[in-house]
This record gives structure tokens, sequence and C-alpha cells, in this order.
């Protein structure tokens, strides 16, 4: 072999080993595992917002997560699993909200009651004792 021949088979190796370690990189870059735990943390609070009747006192939030859930399902079958899991977080944050502001016009609900039921009861115990309000 000539000095021609060992140069040129130096530099097939080197491509060699370029090539060998492009492929070990892009397989290491493979798709990420889909999100499964944020997909079912956004289920369950989805299901937690419909129990406590969001769809009644908070319909836009609650719609808004079934959207995004339905998008992150979406993205796991085209791989696109980064989406995916910011589609799920961000359905999970949406049907908390909702879940938030079923409760709060719950809570503001139950206290006006209370009001009104104490103005009674205070109107009540003035008329019975003669004083005038």
């Amino acid at each position: 072999m000539n000095r021609t021949s060992y140069a040129h088979r130096g530099s097939s190796l080197r491509i060699a080993a370029s090539l060998t370690g492009v492929l070990i990189l892009a397989a290491c870059a493979s798709t990420p595992p889909a999100p499964t735990a944020s997909l079912q943390a956004a289920q369950l609070a989805i299901s937690n917002a419909e129990r406590t009747d969001a769809g009644r006192y908070a319909s836009w939030e609650l719609s808004q997560a079934r959207t995004k859930l339905a998008s992150a399902d979406t993205a796991v079958k085209e791989q696109r699993m980064i989406l995916a899991e910011r589609y799920a977080d961000e359905s999970r944050a949406d049907a908390e909200l909702a879940s938030a502001k079923t409760a709060s016009v719950k809570a503001r609900a139950v206290n006006d009651e209370m009001t009104r039921s104490t103005d009674t009861l205070v109107e009540e115990m003035q008329r019975s004792s003669g004083d005038k309000p």
C-alpha cells in the first residue's frame, strides 16, 4: 500500500466514526415518552370539576380544559410529546380554575343566604322586643 491509500483509509475511518456519532446522537434525541402522568392529572381535574358542577358555574374554563386535553391527546398521536405535556398541564390548570370558581360562587351564595337569615333574625328580635330599627 502506498501513502495515498493510507490517507484515503484514514479519512474513510474518520467519516465512518463521524456518521456513527451522528446516528448515536440522533437515537438519543428520539421522541420523549408520552406524558401519561400529566394526561391523567388533567383528566382527574376535569372529572373533579364536573362533580362540583363547574359546567354550571365555570363553563368556559371547563370547556377550555376539555379542549386542551383533546389537543394533548392529538399531540401524543402526532408524537409531539413536549407539546402534549404542555397542553395537559394547561388543561389541568383550567379544570382546577373551574373548580375554584365554582367553589367561590357556591361559598358566596351560602354567605349571602346566611346574611339574609341573620338580617331576618335581627328584625324578628327587634320586633319582639319592641325596639325600632
